[in-house]
């Protein structure tokens, strides 16, 4: 059998069945197959991909596993509604007025759909090297990590891990294992420490198995991976988040202005 090659000449050694779902995963996600639109029919792909039936119902059981599209027995499979969402980090990053929910769980329900988060946990540990980098604090000093998964209409969405130098969360709600009405955002504020700017790393990484599991995806897939640092005053590092999403389902829109 023939390995196809790309147009560097590299191989690609993927099997039949995931490169089809690849191909038709990368029209679902453009919108050159719109969301509530039929795929083409069996016979129409077995002719377009050379394929087998099996190798056909194989590509789009990925693309089923993966919440893509959906198929019932005698019609056609279509691509899911909501097929991917798109976030817009900056509209939640300033604190929430007094008494109102996290901006977060208010911007996502502006997409139609039922937000809600889980603490996982709230303790003091080590840091990720690039995140004590980010706080510039030394590599064995602890920090206070706080943990929850964010889901939406109730599937996870992002795997949310938050680190704070212990100087600014000692003694504070930060400490409690309990959710902070306004988010941390709101309460570093009262506590003297406004967030002013933030910088955002994103990389697309292939999951660990911590986020394999708490995200329940289908596949390695890519995850998109953010890591948020949030300055107060005198560009004073006050808190550092990864950010985890599945790569397929969420995009990330950053709008920016000339200077």
């Amino acid at each position: 059998m023939t390995v196809p090659t790309n147009d560097t000449g590299t191989p690609d050694r993927r099997s039949l069945h995931q490169r089809i779902a690849a191909d038709l995963r990368d029209e679902i996600m453009s919108g050159d197959l719109a969301a509530g639109a039929s795929l083409p029919s069996t016979v129409q792909l077995k002719e377009r991909f050379d394929a087998s039936n099996a190798t056909i119902q194989k590509a789009l059981q990925l693309l089923k596993d993966e919440r893509l599209v959906v198929g019932r027995a005698g019609a056609a499979v279509t691509v899911r509604e909501h097929r991917q969402r798109t976030m817009r980090p900056a509209s939640y990053m300033a604190p929430a007025p007094s008494g109102e929910p996290y901006r977060w769980l208010t911007e996502a329900a502006k997409l139609g759909a039922r937000p809600d988060s889980s603490l996982l946990d709230v303790r003091e540990t080590s840091a990720p090297a690039d995140v004590a980098a980010a706080l510039r604090i030394a590599g064995d000093e602890t920090v206070l990590l706080r943990e929850q998964v964010l889901t939406l209409d109730d599937e996870p969405v992002e795997l949310v891990k938050s680190y704070y130098p212990m100087a600014v969360a000692r003694g504070t709600a930060i400490t409690e294992k309990r959710r902070i009405r306004g988010g941390t955002p709101a309460l570093l504020a009262e506590l003297g420490f406004p967030p002013r700017t933030s910088v955002d790393r994103v990389s697309a990484r292939v999951p660990t198995q911590e986020q394999y599991r708490a995200l329940k995806l289908p596949s390695d897939l890519p995850v998109l991976r953010t890591l948020r640092v949030v300055f107060s005053d005198d560009e004073r590092p006050i808190e550092a988040t990864v950010m985890v999403k599945a790569g397929h389902l969420y995009e990330l829109q950053y709008e920016f202005t000339t200077e």
